[in-house]
């Protein structure tokens, strides 16, 4: 599971240190909004929604944006309607991409998405073409400085965690969850005064493609490229790439 650890790391390094707050607080509000559309507006009872919201405090969001957001998909206040929709393709080197977009207008979208991976080496493919690789779960990465490995593994496993990984060489630990099951297992771990780095639903890959080099920067400059995308929420892929590549972009 290294590919998708060090590209966590690359995003939430990024997240902290770059100048693109206002463009993350309208991809947060958009998934609210659909969020609070598809289940109401009540997070308890919303796990999609929770999460969401637990993502806009984290980016330090006004709770007034967080209100009229869910207000805006529970149709209490007007709002622009978004429409989901994946898009599948490859990168260089044949890596794997999943893109998860939120859109007003599918065909700027498509288009601009499609120029985005021409441009970068990539190409879009059919429905389904990559779907397969990958597998829906709760992802937790917890840095190794911050937990006892023995301590974690029985909070996480206590609360429905699948799996926890302790690859040697890696800087964290990573825990797999059930979707249904992060957030407890996420609480659990919070309560037990245990920092969480990064805690999401998303797709891990069922296997990974090496890339080294060129290779490898193009590939990160074309997830880059896909996520600067106003309507792209999330970019998933599985390519794998080396420690000393991954020091050169962090």
């Amino acid at each position: 599971m290294s590919g998708h650890s060090k590209w966590s790391q690359i995003k939430h390094k990024k997240a902290n240190t770059d100048s693109k707050r206002g463009k993350a607080f309208t991809k947060i509000v958009k998934e609210i909004s659909v969020a609070a559309r598809a289940g109401g507006g009540d997070p308890d009872g919303n796990p999609r929604l929770r999460t969401a919201i637990e993502k806009a405090k984290e980016a330090n969001m006004p709770s007034d944006n967080i209100k009229k957001a869910i207000m805006k998909g529970t149709g209490e206040l007007p709002g622009t309607t978004y429409e989901e929709c994946n898009y599948e393709g490859y990168g260089p080197g044949g890596a794997a991409l999943l893109i998860e977009t939120l859109s007003d207008n599918k065909n700027r979208t498509v288009s601009e998405i499609r120029h985005i991976l021409s441009k970068n080496g990539g190409s879009l493919g059919e429905a389904g073409c990559v779907a397969w690789m990958f597998e829906k779960k709760g992802y937790i990465l917890i840095e190794k400085s911050r937990a006892d490995e023995d301590t974690l593994l029985s909070l996480a496993l206590d609360e429905g965690a699948e799996d926890m990984k302790n690859d040697p060489g890696e800087d964290n630990y990573e825990i797999t969850t059930l979707p249904e099951n992060l957030n407890a297992v996420k609480d659990a771990l919070v309560r037990a005064g245990v920092e969480v780095r990064v805690a999401e639903i998303t797709m891990l890959p069922k296997s990974y493609v090496p890339l080294e080099g060129g290779t490898a920067e193009q590939m990160v400059r074309l997830l880059d490229a896909l996520e600067d995308n106003d309507d792209v929420q999330n970019v998933y892929s599985n390519f794998d790439i080396s420690d000393e590549t991954v020091s050169t972009m962090q």
